[in-house]
């Protein structure tokens, strides 16, 4: 039988004898934890080497003395004379000190498990019936990639300390576009404060029961929950010592008011981090075929909120035809930002393209220009949520000339 502890290692005497590639990969481990970690060996191979020099060890030049594992609260050994390593192990024995035989684990004291970790949750995998490395590290990369999906139950049952807030990036809406650490923070979360838009639909009925889920989304003319009521939702939570994920369309930092949130926590006391999402002034033309950049046709990208006023440098952006201008929540200001264009010399023929609910089944994009694309727009009854992208490269058929981005990208 084996019995699996979780040891921290953190300011304590570690050994390890040898100094080859073995060697170096345990020590990485081992340094990572914090380990004070010595090294006895005759000499150091390239890898071990570099760390030593890094100074995640000491290095003494010698063969094994038995004396050498006095101090030691583990013994690692890995010195490819199997001999060497059973001495080490007998030694270790006499010493009642653990020992891991890197040569041969069955005849060692101690092993090391096949480890993943998701935040502050480490999963360790060993076999109990011999040595089997192979299949401990494919167990081990199975649970991982569970942890990677957020398919396991590692929301925390007692809660300690303070709370805290993590702004995340939901992406343009599919889960699958959200980060590793997304998902690991929502499968942690205790309350989840969302928007409209992303990927909240398909995140809800994937939570465990007990997780709050509050629903702060915005749309066009109706703003239901005022920013200063979610600020005041993030900070009440945390100091609950909830851990609290605000789950945002695209990027927090994107049009996203995420800043207003950051500094609202800061200034409450609350920890807070922003875990990045994949915006949609980028992805979602890209979801329509259209590169917002392109050697020799688009050098710049000028992101621009729809709402907001019209400034002297988007006009500059939307005349120049080496930039392309993105328009977020642009619709119902389409027919303004048009005139402010063409006003600021943009041509008539500039390729304009709204590409609504991108990365959905919904998905649509309206192909236009200066010159036609307000009746354009009103004709094909364009809604949000869209984005506007204007210049060449949303000119039909850019990349592909005979057939859709669709049909291309899946043949």
């Amino acid at each position: 039988m084996t019995t699996i502890l979780g040891i921290p290692l953190a300011g304590r005497d570690v050994l390890m004898v040898g100094g080859g590639d073995v060697t170096a990969r345990r020590l990485r481990r081992f340094a990572a934890d914090g380990a004070l970690v010595r090294i006895v060996a005759p000499v150091l191979g390239a890898a071990t080497r570099a760390l030593v020099d890094g100074g995640a060890a000491t290095w003494t030049p010698a063969e094994f003395r038995p004396g050498a594992v006095e101090g030691a609260w583990l013994v690692h050994t890995a010195t490819g004379d199997p001999r060497t390593d059973l001495d080490v192990v007998a030694a270790c024995e006499r010493a009642r000190v653990l020992c891991i035989n890197a040569s041969d684990g069955a005849h060692g004291s101690a092993r090391l498990t096949a480890q993943t970790r998701a935040g502050d949750v480490a999963v360790g995998v060993v076999s109990d019936a011999g040595v089997d490395p192979r299949r401990s590290s494919r167990v081990r990369d199975a649970i991982g990639a569970l942890l990677d999906d957020g398919a396991l139950p590692v929301r925390r049952r007692r809660r300690r300390g303070p709370g805290r807030v993590d702004l995340v990036g939901g992406g343009p809406g599919p889960l699958d576009l959200m980060t590793v650490r997304a998902r690991r923070l929502l499968a942690e979360a205790d309350v989840v404060v969302a928007d409209r838009l992303g990927p909240a639909a398909e995140i809800l009925p994937l939570l465990d029961a007990e997780v709050e889920f509050v629903d702060v989304g915005k749309s066009p003319g109706s703003h239901p929950v005022p920013q200063q009521e979610i600020n005041r939702i993030l900070i009440a939570r945390a100091r609950e010592g909830k851990r609290v994920v605000r789950l945002k369309g695209g990027d927090p930092f994107v049009f996203g008011r995420g800043g207003e949130e950051v500094l609202a926590c800061l200034e409450a006391g609350i920890a807070v981090d922003v875990v990045p999402g994949v915006s949609s002034a980028v992805s979602v033309p890209q979801a329509a075929g259209i590169p917002v950049t392109h050697r020799g046709v688009a050098a710049a990208v000028h992101i621009v909120n729809g709402q907001a006023e019209i400034t002297s440098t988007t006009r500059a952006a939307l005349a120049d035809p080496a930039v392309t201008t993105v328009v977020l929540m642009g619709v119902a200001a389409l027919p303004r930002l048009v005139e402010a264009a063409l006003t600021a010399g943009a041509g008539a023929e500039t390729p304009v393209a709204i590409v609504e609910s991108g990365h959905t089944g919904a998905q649509r994009t309206t192909r236009s220009s200066l010159g036609t694309v307000v009746a354009d727009a009103a004709a094909s009854g364009v809604r949000n949520p869209a984005v506007i992208v204007v210049g060449d490269v949303a000119a039909a058929g850019f990349l592909y000339p005979s057939r859709s981005w669709q049909e291309a990208a899946t043949t």
